[in-house]
């Protein structure tokens, strides 16, 4: 009888999560997401689909938005990852939190760390999006709050323009 193993080298990898450095040392193929939530304790990133496709999982690694369950350890040596905790700044939420609470944006909540993600990149790369730039957000909402998560991300754009 064949005993079969998944044999695979231990990966030795050191990355920022949240400005903190951290070293994982075990499957190469751990996807990001599992590492954040059963290594570091981080769950406001959350396990939807696990193919890439809802988006509750999104965060971003070296400044863009990815989807955490399809980045495997292996691809995030010496990477900045930040996740929906890692957003507030000396005690001070992100405009897209804010926007997000006063449009009283969720009504379950699980997917919304990954749409505030996701709205956060968006932002980076267009700040002043047009309602096609906002439409291109492709993170689901089961709720279907997507006429509040639309307006949330045009008044965070306009909470970040300079005054």
């Amino acid at each position: 009888m064949n005993d079969v193993r998944k044999v695979y080298h231990m990966a030795k990898i050191g990355l920022s999560v949240n400005g903190t450095r951290h070293h994982y040392e075990g499957d190469p193929d751990l996807p990001l997401l599992w590492f954040l939530r059963d290594h570091l304790r981080l769950t406001g990133t959350k396990y939807g689909c696990g193919v890439g496709l809802c988006g509750a999982c999104t965060v971003h690694v070296g400044g863009k938005a990815v989807r955490a369950c399809t980045v495997r350890m292996a691809a995030l040596p010496n990477k900045t990852i930040t996740t929906i905790e890692g957003l507030e700044r000396n005690g001070k939420r992100h405009p897209v939190q804010d926007a997000w609470i006063a449009a009283d944006v969720p009504q379950c909540g699980y997917c919304q760390a990954g749409q505030i993600m996701a709205a956060v990149d968006l932002l980076q790369r267009k700040p002043q999006p047009s309602e096609a730039d906002i439409s291109t957000i492709t993170n689901i909402c089961r709720c279907g709050t997507h006429v509040r998560i639309k307006a949330a991300i045009a008044d965070a754009a306009r909470r970040m323009q300079p005054r």
